[in-house]
């Protein structure tokens, strides 16, 4: 019997359970949804807080600092006790920051939402900042800094952003560790007294607990947080540069080139939005794509090149990664702009567009299952102003995508012309196979 005959043929999709959700903003500003969700007896939270996005210039150095500092003590506690009631709870507490927001993720036994509600609402407006932990955590920091700033990927992440952004802040990249390192506790209270406040922000509930009774607890817990925040002007999304050469950051030495190419795309829910899906799916966005097939199962250039898109609350952006040999690195900028160009000039096949439909219903489908992932999804698609019918509609709007529109988006959103590329390499051993396709500027330091 051949593999082929094997194989059992692609079952009939499942239809997609959408949750019922409570909707709810309370009287300080704060959005609360709640969603039910019985599969363990726990309850999942995210609550985001648009702490970078009223101010065009940001401050990366302190919006870093916050996520750790903020949940490290309290008027009433100290980061020790913090992490004792935590066990108690059978709960975790942590947060992160980007270019826009500052994001609490928790999770907790749902018997014991209404004391881990009131332990994030004591983080939320009573912390402590103290000196020794606002040390540590500085100190940790500038490590972790100075650690990925060795790194490549790094390097061409924070090279890319620059090249993509400019002086908005999304291009801002990385703190020094010296920056960070002269923050005290001062600036970090102005800094939370400025920009942590409900309004304009949202918390999301999924577990195993009614969504008017979780919405309730929010309500009841999270009331009391008022904050008076001063008007500033909403920040405005950064203007796409185009025509600049390719921008090799020099590594002397290396033994592979770590290429990146980026471009403007659609925000989700955009009109055409599912359609550039689909052409991104198919050019580099899952293990079966085109650019996988190419640079990876035809040539062996690399093991893991793809595609990416980088949602932010602004604008969103298209993102080629690839990282070579530098003895491959002409040939595989050549490869990467002659499937764009595929994508751009020849339709795809219905077959293709069949099997990235099939993959990004089923990684939705997949990533919703857990109260996790839910909570995460949800919190995603409310930073885009996007309610549950986004998720209730996804695989129907990506039904009706043809190969006829993912040419047409494609011709524009795709086109090698259209898209920016930064490289970091040992430019002695690259520059002249990559000067053979596209003008080069060197840099040696960001």
């Amino acid at each position: 019997m051949s593999i082929a005959a094997a194989i059992p043929p692609v079952g009939k999709a499942r239809p997609l359970k959408v949750p019922q959700v409570t909707d709810r903003t309370l009287r300080n500003g704060l959005r609360v949804i709640a969603v039910k969700r019985s599969s363990v007896p726990r309850a999942e939270l995210r609550l985001r807080m648009p702490a970078g996005l009223i101010y065009d210039t940001g401050d990366g150095v302190r919006a870093r600092l916050l996520p750790d500092t903020m949940l490290a003590g309290t008027k009433d506690r100290s980061s020790v006790e913090i992490a004792r009631e935590l066990q108690r709870l059978g709960a975790s507490l942590a947060a992160s920051a980007d270019d826009d927001d500052l994001i609490v993720h928790a999770g907790v036994l749902a018997q014991n939402l209404k004391p881990l509600l009131a332990l994030v609402a004591e983080t939320l407006t009573q912390p402590a900042f103290a000196a020794d932990e606002v040390t540590v955590a500085r100190d940790r920091i500038a490590q972790e800094i100075i650690i990925r700033r060795s790194q490549p990927s790094a390097i061409a992440s924070d090279a890319l952003d620059a090249r993509v952004y400019g002086r908005h802040r999304y291009g801002r990249g990385l703190p020094t560790p010296e920056a960070v390192r002269r923050i005290g506790a001062g600036p970090l209270r102005t800094y939370h007294a400025q920009h942590i406040a409900p309004r304009g922000s949202s918390l999301v509930i999924v577990g195993d607990v009614s969504p008017a009774k979780a919405a309730d607890l929010a309500e009841e817990m999270l009331a009391p947080w008022r904050v008076k925040t001063t008007a500033a002007s909403p920040a405005k999304p950064p203007a796409p540069p185009t025509g600049l050469p390719v921008l090799i950051v020099d590594r002397p030495g290396a033994v592979q080139t770590n290429i990146r190419m980026a471009g403007r795309w659609k925000k989700r829910g955009a009109p055409d939005f599912y359609a550039l899906a689909m052409a991104h799916n198919v050019f580099g966005g899952y293990f079966s794509s085109r650019l996988v097939k190419n640079i990876r199962e035809d040539k062996g250039y690399t093991y893991s090149p793809g595609s990416a898109i980088d949602h932010r609350r602004l604008c969103s952006t298209f993102i080629v990664a690839a990282d070579v040999g530098t003895e491959v690195t002409g040939p595989s900028l050549l490869e990467i702009r002659y499937e764009l160009g595929r994508m751009t000039l020849l339709p795809v096949s219905q077959e293709e567009l069949d099997a990235g439909r099939r993959y990004l219903a089923g990684v939705t489908m997949l990533s919703t299952q857990t109260q996790s992932g839910l909570a995460s999804y949800i919190d995603s698609i409310t930073a885009a102003g996007l309610g549950i019918d986004y998720l209730r509609d996804f695989r129907a709007n990506l039904q009706k995508v043809t190969p006829d529109d993912v040419l047409r988006v494609a011709a524009e959103y795709l086109s090698p012309r259209n898209l920016l590329t930064v490289m970091v390499g040992d430019v002695s051993a690259i520059k002249r196979s990559v000067e053979a396709l596209e003008p080069v500027e060197v840099t040696t330091a960001l």
